[in-house]
């Protein structure tokens, strides 16, 4: 199932069905978007993300002391939070991702183990364990400007982060992103053969992920 909807999220999701959002939304940090004003006062910021995911199974994309100040007012404490780290120039190199009401299965992703010297690592080996489960440190560089995969938006979230949160909810879900940006959750979404729908304000922004879209 593919829904994509121009126009403003909050309306929007009023009026669909939908299981559980995923998103990264805009930071309330004064960037410089085309159409969104990234400058609310801190209040409506916090209701503006309250509302977006009160009570509804819900994976956020953000800075850790916002998420503790979204938490405080949803007065709900994430199921779990996983750290994305990235190297970069800026002075903030990580971020949180929280999962309110919904607990991910780390168990549907598997890697190589980290620490081959470690004993009981040598033992899950010998016992044809030979394969860990997701970790909840992800180390992933974020998409560059050199990048073949990057779009026209500044702020583009790599594939393998949202490859990663889409594994580990459920399958059957129809997972929503009321912010598209440019595209990823979709490609993800659409890697691993889940029902989604978009919602996207911006009309540069929507013209860049249909763009995408139709040459995936």
């Amino acid at each position: 199932m593919i829904k994509i909807i121009n126009w403003e999220c909050l309306e929007e999701m009023k009026k669909i069905n939908y299981d559980i959002v995923v998103t990264d939304p805009p930071f309330n940090i004064w960037y410089k978007y085309k159409t969104y004003k990234d400058k609310m006062k801190e209040e409506e910021y916090y209701d503006m993300l309250s509302n977006i995911i009160w009570k509804k199974p819900a994976v956020i994309i953000h800075y850790a002391e916002q998420l503790h100040k979204l938490s405080i007012k949803l007065w709900q404490a994430p199921e779990k939070v996983i750290s994305w780290v990235y190297n970069s120039n800026t002075g903030k190199q990580h971020r949180q991702i929280a999962f309110y009401w919904i607990k991910p299965d780390f168990k549907k992703v598997t890697q190589p183990y980290k620490n081959l010297k470690d004993k009981r690592i040598q033992k899950r080996i010998a016992e044809w364990k030979t394969w860990a489960k997701l970790y909840d440190w992800w180390n992933i560089n974020q998409v560059k400007n050199v990048s073949k995969d990057k779009t026209d938006h500044p702020c583009q979230m790599p594939i393998e982060v949202m490859n990663n949160i889409i594994w580990i909810l459920p399958n059957d879900s129809i997972i929503l992103d009321p912010f598209m940006w440019s595209w990823t959750t979709w490609l993800a979404c659409k890697n691993l053969d889940r029902k989604f729908i978009w919602i996207e304000m911006d009309e540069n922004y929507f013209k860049i992920a249909m763009e995408r879209l139709t040459n995936k």
